[in-house]
């Protein structure tokens, strides 16, 4: 008998939050439900990452009534969330109090299984998460951000594996978000872990088809012993996104391997997002085809598109490849983080900002506190000179805790500063969101009653949320001179006197 092979699909998350700016409306999606729910698959991702701030930024949609529908409309299938961590679904650390909250709200409204991972692999950040999942009486997914650098060997990744799961996970998560993972290093990485934790150990590789070789990566890991791989419906596929669902169950075909996919379903969920996708042209990624600059850069193709078209819009479209030549050597310089939010839009913004204005003559605040430690710690070591610079920048000193220790309990502040806000109903729910999104939600909360917006079929909204898109990345203004970088929703402006 073939050795079946366990399919979790993105279409409902991750696929439109890579292709499509995070933009789709509920509505577009229950459609589709039935036929997800039936087809056989391990999971469905349905929240998490940008669906906080998408929802209540752009779509005046809670986002927890978006996670009890799923729940509603999926009866049959474990649903998941990507957790960053003490991060949560924001951008800051939060203190344990909040984070175990959080966690607890999620599971009474239907995730099954929580993806939890940390921008910089420090799995300090990903104990309270972790533990708070396993009190709750679900999944602990515990993940390791993929990237390349001379420190990210595959035995530095086996031995986190292994921590990992002596901190309780339940299943290994291999996320590679930029599509870094070559064929062999997954194989490899996925026999290694087998090997060092076991080979009941289950194994889940997330991987994106930005850089066209991870469809044979999958492959490699499933010959090595994976067990679960992450896919998304052909429709909402490719390009930023993920490899197509029905191109893996093809794949398979004639080997010892199969799924256990209903592929007469999965053409209805093809065919019905097919027909969703073209009403969401205005926030269609740029990136099409396949970007192996990547391999270099690492930053994410959609930062890569966004970083041109603003540098294009200043007169200084000349510069992104120097933007991008001096990605490399920012990683270098702050212990070489994965390049995953928040740190892909800390790092890509260092670069530019070194770029038009000297090495390292300005910092953002994020960046001073990415190498000072209080985002926690890297596995290479910092450029003590940059170093230096950043504890002079921030006047702070650099710190080795872990940096939640450092928070003091906020959770009855938070409540009482929810509560003054016109359209809070009282909710432990609408305190998180709150958390998560203070300068957001007070317009949300406010504006919740006039019901969701669908950017797909309303012309009007469409070209205004549009020109939105940037937020959350390196963007740039039309400024002449004056460069505004939005980064984790704080403006950074600074004048140059010239980009030539």
């Amino acid at each position: 008998m073939p050795r079946v092979i366990e399919v979790t699909d993105l279409i409902l998350r991750d696929a439109h939050q890579s292709l499509l700016a995070t933009r789709m409306a509920m509505q577009d999606m229950v459609p589709a439900c039935e036929d997800l729910d039936n087809a056989g698959y391990w999971a469905l991702e349905v929240w998490g990452g940008a669906t906080f701030d998408a929802c209540i930024r752009f779509l005046n949609e809670d986002p927890w009534e978006r996670l009890r529908q799923f729940r509603k409309l999926l009866p049959k299938t474990r649903l998941m969330m990507l957790l960053r961590g003490q991060n949560l679904v924001g951008y800051r650390h939060y203190e344990d109090g909040v984070v175990e909250r959080f966690v607890q709200k999620s599971a009474e409204h239907g995730i099954d299984v929580f993806r939890v991972f940390d921008a910089l692999n420090d799995l300090r950040n990903l104990q309270t998460s972790i533990r708070a999942v396993k009190k709750a009486g679900k999944h602990a997914q515990g993940t390791m951000s993929y990237t390349i650098s001379p420190v990210h060997t595959i035995p530095a990744f086996v031995e986190m594996a292994q921590r990992l799961k002596d901190m309780g996970s339940d299943s290994i998560c291999i996320k590679d978000m930029a599509g870094l993972l070559k064929p062999q290093p997954a194989f490899d990485l996925v026999r290694g872990i087998k090997q060092k934790c076991g080979a009941d150990t289950l194994v889940n590789v997330h991987t994106h088809a930005t850089t066209g070789v991870t469809l044979v990566s999958l492959m490699k890991a499933v010959e090595a012993g994976c067990d679960i791989v992450d896919t998304s419906i052909s429709s909402l596929s490719l390009g930023p996104g993920q490899n197509p669902t029905e191109s893996f169950v093809e794949t398979l075909e004639g080997t010892a391997f199969s799924t256990r996919l209903d592929m007469g379903r999965l053409q209805k969920v093809k065919r019905h997002f097919a027909k969703v996708r073209p009403r969401y042209r205005e926030f269609m990624s740029n990136i099409t085809g396949v970007e192996t600059e990547i391999f270099k850069s690492q930053i994410p193709g959609g930062m890569i598109s966004n970083m041109e078209s603003q540098l294009k819009g200043q007169g200084a479209g000349d510069k992104l490849q120097e933007v991008l030549d001096e990605v490399p050597n920012v990683r270098r310089d702050c212990g070489y983080p994965p390049l995953v939010t928040p740190s892909s839009q800390i790092v890509g913004t260092q670069a530019v900002f070194n770029v038009l204005m000297g090495k390292y003559k300005t910092f953002t605040g994020e960046f001073a506190d990415l190498m000072l430690g209080y985002y926690g710690a890297t596995l290479g070591e910092k450029s003590p000179d940059a170093l230096k610079k950043a504890a002079e920048h921030a006047k702070k000193p650099a710190i080795t805790c872990r940096p939640a220790d450092l928070l003091k309990p906020e959770w009855e502040h938070l409540r009482t500063e929810a509560s003054t806000l016109p359209g809070w109903l009282g909710t432990d729910e609408d305190v998180l969101t709150f958390a998560m999104f203070p300068q957001v939600a007070p317009k949300f909360f406010k504006a919740r009653h006039e019901g969701p917006k669908d950017l797909g079929r309303d012309p009007q909204l469409a070209p205004k949320a549009a020109a939105e898109k940037t937020n959350g990345n390196a963007a740039i203004s039309n400024r002449s001179q004056t460069y505004v970088i939005t980064l984790e929703g704080k403006e950074h402006k600074v004048t140059v006197a010239s980009v030539s």
